[in-house]
C-alpha cells in the first residue's frame, strides 16, 4: 500500500491510496466468498464459487465495490495514521480507478478540525445590552405579591366584579348534550383571571349569589377531540368573596418575612432584582460579543463539517419528535416552517456552533488555558449544590460515568469565554458605559456551574 496526501482546501486533504494488484486480488477474492454465501450457485457451496463465476453472475463492478467496501475502512485508517492526519468527521470517497499495471487508486477526502493560528484582536469592542435598572414598580409587584400570599377572602352580598373569588359549580353543554369532562363542582375561582374555559369570566361578571349564570364559551385547545369547540357555560353562584391584602406595615413584615421593617424588604429585593437582570446582562453580553467576533473570524469552515455537525442536529430533533410522539410535518406546522427553511435553519445553527467551538478552543489551545485544582474543586462544589448531592457523590457520578474530561472542557470554555468577555465593553442603546457589577453581598453566594456541566451529571 502506498498513499500520497494533497492538501486541496485549507482544512481539507485529499488522500490518495494506492492498493497494489496483488492486495486489491486478495480483497475481490473475499468479496466474492461473501457475495456467493447469499446465492445458490450450481455445483458450488454457499461461499466457495470462484471469483470469475461471481462476476459472470453479479458483475465485475458489484465485485469491485463489495472489494473495496472490505478494504477500505482498514486501509484509510492505517493510511491516516502513517500520515498523522486527525479527520473531523468520516473519511468520504471521492474517486476510485484503475492504473495500467493492475493497482487500484482510491482518493479519499479527509476533514480536519479547523484552528486559528492567532487569536484576533477584539480589544475595543463596544456591545450593547440592556442596563439593568430597577424600575419602582418592580418592587411594588413583588410586595404586592407578598401581600397576596396573606390575603382574606371575606363574603360579599352584592354581584362579583374583576377581582373577585367566587365559589362557583360549572357545566358545559353541547346543544343537548352535557360535557361531564369540563365540568366543575365548588371552583374557587378569581374573576378575570381567565384561567379556566375562555368565556366563563364574562359569565361570570355581574352574577349574584344563588344566580344561575349563562354565557359562550370556548374549550381549551388539546380538550379531547373537542378543543376549540364553542359551548354553552352554566355557572351556579355559590358565594362571592372579595380578597382583602393585609395592610403593608413593618409590623406585617416582620411577622411574615425574615426583615424587620419595609424599608429592609425594598432594599433586598432592589438588590435581588438587579443581581438577577445583572445576570441576564451579563449571559446577553457574553452571547453577542462572542456572536460578533465569530462573524469577524477569517474562517471558512469545511463543507463536510458543516453537513455533519447539521445532520447531527436534524437527527437529534427527530429522535425527540419520535420520543415525545410528535410528528415531523406537526413539528414544521407548529413552528411555521417548511423542510427547506427548517434545514437551512439547522445549518446556520451548525455553523455557529462550529465557528463559537474553533474560536474558544483555539484561545484554550494558544493562550495555554489549564484547569487549576481549585477551579476543579469549585466546579463539583457548585454541582453538588444544585444536583442536592455530596462532593463524593458527584466525583463518583463523574468519574463512573467518564465526566471528568466534560466538566473539564467546560470549565477551559468558560475561561475562554471570558477572556473574550473581557476584551469587550457593555453599553447602552446610547453608547454609555453598563455596569455589570453584582452587589456584594448577591457576589458572594454567587455559584457559577459551568455552562452545560450540570445535565450531564446524572446518575
Amino acid at each position: 500500500m502506498h498513499t500520497e496526501v494533497k492538501e486541496t482546501g485549507r482544512f481539507e486533504r485529499t488522500l490518495t491510496v494506492r492498493l497494489e494488484a496483488s492486495e486489491f486480488e486478495g480483497a475481490k477474492a473475499r468479496a466474492a466468498r461473501t457475495l456467493s454465501k447469499q446465492m445458490k450457485i450450481k455445483g458450488f457451496r454457499p461461499g466457495k464459487a470462484p471469483l470469475e463465476m461471481v462476476e459472470r453472475i453479479v458483475g465485475a463492478d458489484r465485485v469491485k465495490s463489495e472489494a473495496i467496501d472490505l478494504m477500505l475502512p482498514e486501509v484509510v485508517a492505517a493510511a491516516i495514521k502513517e500520515e498523522e492526519l486527525d479527520p473531523a468527521t468520516a473519511p468520504t470517497i471521492i474517486a476510485s480507478r484503475n492504473t495500467d499495471d493492475g493497482s487500484m487508486e482510491i482518493d479519499v477526502i479527509i476533514t480536519l478540525w479547523p484552528t486559528l493560528d492567532a487569536i484576533p484582536d477584539f480589544s475595543g469592542r463596544k456591545v450593547e445590552v440592556e442596563p439593568p435598572i430597577v424600575e419602582p414598580e418592580e418592587i411594588d409587584r413583588q410586595i404586592d405579591a407578598l401581600r397576596n400570599q396573606f390575603a382574606d377572602l371575606e363574603d360579599v352580598d352584592r354581584p362579583a366584579i374583576a377581582g373577585d373569588f367566587v365559589l362557583v359549580n360549572v357545566s358545559v353543554h353541547d346543544g343537548d348534550e352535557e360535557i361531564e369532562e369540563a365540568a366543575a363542582n365548588d371552583l374557587l375561582y378569581e374573576v378575570g383571571s381567565r384561567s379556566f374555559i375562555l368565556g366563563l369570566d364574562e359569565v361570570l361578571i355581574g352574577a349574584a349569589v344563588g344566580s344561575i349564570a349563562e354565557g359562550e364559551g370556548t374549550l381549551p385547545e388539546g380538550f379531547t377531540d373537542r378543543g376549540g369547540d364553542t359551548v354553552t357555560l352554566r355557572a351556579l353562584v355559590k358565594a362571592v368573596k372579595l380578597k382583602r391584602l393585609p395592610e403593608l406595615s413593618d409590623e406585617f413584615i416582620a411577622e411574615v418575612t425574615d426583615f424587620d421593617s419595609e424599608a429592609e424588604l425594598r432594599t433586598q429585593l432592589e438588590e435581588s432584582i438587579h443581581d438577577l437582570k445583572v445576570q441576564t446582562a451579563r449571559a446577553e453580553f457574553e452571547s453577542r460579543a462572542i456572536e460578533e467576533f465569530v462573524a469577524d473570524l477569517d474562517l471558512e469552515l469545511p463543507q463536510g463539517l458543516i453537513e455533519a455537525e447539521t445532520e447531527s442536529r436534524i437527527r437529534r430533533v427527530f429522535e425527540s419528535l419520535q420520543n415525545d410522539g410528535v410528528g415531523f410535518e406537526d413539528y414544521l406546522r407548529i413552528i411555521g416552517q417548511d423542510q427547506a427553511s427548517f434545514t437551512e435553519g439547522m445549518q446556520a445553527q451548525a455553523v455557529s456552533a462550529l465557528s463559537t467551538r474553533i474560536l474558544l478552543e483555539s484561545i484554550i489551545a494558544i493562550d495555554g488555558l489549564e484547569v487549576e485544582d481549585d477551579e476543579y474543586r469549585e466546579a463539583v462544589e457548585a454541582l453538588a449544590r444544585s444536583a442536592d448531592n455530596s462532593v463524593d457523590e458527584i466525583e463518583e457520578i463523574l468519574a463512573s460515568g467518564g465526566k471528568k474530561e466534560t466538566l473539564t472542557s467546560d470549565i477551559l470554555q468558560r475561561k475562554a469565554l471570558e477572556r473574550i468577555a473581557a476584551a469587550a465593553e457593555p453599553v447602552d442603546s446610547e453608547g454609555n458605559a453598563v455596569d455589570l457589577t453584582l452587589t456584594a453581598a448577591s457576589s458572594d453566594h454567587t455559584d457559577e456551574t459551568p455552562a452545560g456541566a450540570s445535565q450531564d451529571v446524572e446518575e
